[in-house]
């Protein structure tokens, strides 16, 4: 899309694809690749620790549960520009659309090679084994559905670099439906991974289950979004040393102050109405890892309640930071922490689980490095003003 005044047309970044730090992402994905391929081969058993007890992992909850969430960028940026018709917030929707594409089609990738029979994966779409009423079936189709979805609105970059200016333009026309769905599929994805929890009933700590979870996972996986948003780019303009807008970002800033505000309300007014604060106060490692998830959402709120402080890169960066931890630690919260499995059950995860993760991150980084450096997502650069002449 065409630049405004404002804001300069998307542009490659242009520079070198190799250098040390591309080849030391490259070595984490071949790590990562390497165990996948030993899961594929001898079973799961060889490479995770999960049991009876913990039928899912780092896997499950990372690489989708969490994962999927911090990559809501481009839904929470969809969310804003299009539905709430901010334009000035337009030139993040193409580098949080290319973070979200590669953060949910890895997610799904490891959600596959979670499966025990992962050669049955196609069973989810075909109609003769899909149980339409599975949580999961829905959670599956959405989260499959929206991967396609996001490739779509991407496509009109790519058209871009290779001058198909008129197949762009037809495809363009098509593309309000395409964003509608972008809107819509995450909202029922993400709030479906609190519904899943919701079907384990007394299995989960009453700290965290809660007829709301899907709610809650909705409004966090939003909030997660717009830090990851700040995150990246912050990251990015010390990265491809690129100015950071803080006129833009400040406003995030003030967006994601709200979703805070929305949060603790309906994560505390959902533990008075039932009755179980009281649990925040039972000495033990649940009640210190609610404390610690709830702080970390007091942080960020601290930190942008005011234009002054949301205007402060540094802080602005420290919220984001707090904010996408306090959602990691949540999810974790509400599949490790308060999974009440039995006694004699215990998991942690193994160190081909972790290389696992660690290469899928390694590949989301190294993918986004390589695509901003060829394809135009980011903002072009404005020329810097000629230096005065020598006095």
């Amino acid at each position: 899309m065409a630049g405004s005044d404002a804001h300069p047309a998307p542009a490659p970044l242009g520079g070198k694809l190799i250098t040390p730090w591309t080849v030391f992402l490259g070595l984490l994905s071949l790590i990562g690749l390497f165990f996948i391929g030993k899961r594929l081969i001898f079973g799961i058993g060889a490479v995770s620790n999960i049991n009876d007890g913990y039928p899912w992992g780092i896997w499950m909850v990372y690489d989708l549960v969490i994962g999927a969430a911090l990559s809501c960028g481009g839904f929470a940026m969809a969310l804003v520009v299009y539905v709430f018709n901010k334009g000035r917030y337009h030139p993040l929707v193409r580098p949080a659309l290319l973070a979200s594409l590669f953060g949910y089609t890895l997610a799904a990738t490891s959600l596959f090679f979670d499966l025990g029979r992962y050669w049955n994966f196609w069973h989810v779409f075909w109609p003769r084994y899909a149980q339409v009423n599975s949580v999961i079936f829905e959670l599956a189709v959405c989260m499959t559905a929206y991967i396609l979805v996001m490739w779509i609105e991407f496509t009109p970059t790519v058209m871009e670099k290779f001058g198909m200016y008129g197949l762009r333009k037809k495809l363009e026309k098509w593309l309000f439906f395409f964003i509608a769905l972008g809107v819509l599929l995450p909202a029922m994805h993400q709030s479906s991974l609190g519904s899943m929890l919701v079907i384990f009933g007394e299995q989960i700590h009453p700290l965290w289950q809660t007829p709301v979870l899907p709610l809650l996972f909705l409004i966090s996986c939003l909030a997660m979004g717009y830090s990851m948003v700040i995150f990246e780019a912050s990251v990015s303009s010390v990265g491809f040393r690129r100015p950071l807008e803080m006129d833009i970002f400040s406003g995030v800033g003030q967006v994601l102050k709200w979703f805070l505000i929305a949060y603790l309300v309906a994560r505390f007014g959902d533990l008075i109405w039932r009755g179980a604060l009281g649990y925040a106060f039972v000495p033990g490692i649940r009640s210190v890892m609610f404390w610690i998830e709830n702080i970390l959402v007091v942080i960020p709120l601290v930190l942008l309640w005011t234009p002054r402080l949301r205007r402060n890169p540094q802080k602005l960066f420290l919220a984001a930071v707090a904010m996408a931890l306090q959602g990691m630690i949540y999810r974790i919260n509400c599949y490790f922490t308060a999974y009440v499995t039995g006694d004699g059950w215990n998991y942690f995860p193994s160190l081909p689980e972790m290389m696992v993760s660690l290469g899928f991150i390694a590949m989301e980084i190294l993918a986004f490095i390589i695509v901003v450096r060829l394809l135009p997502v980011l903002p072009a650069q404005e020329p810097a003003p000629k230096a005065a002449a020598a006095s």
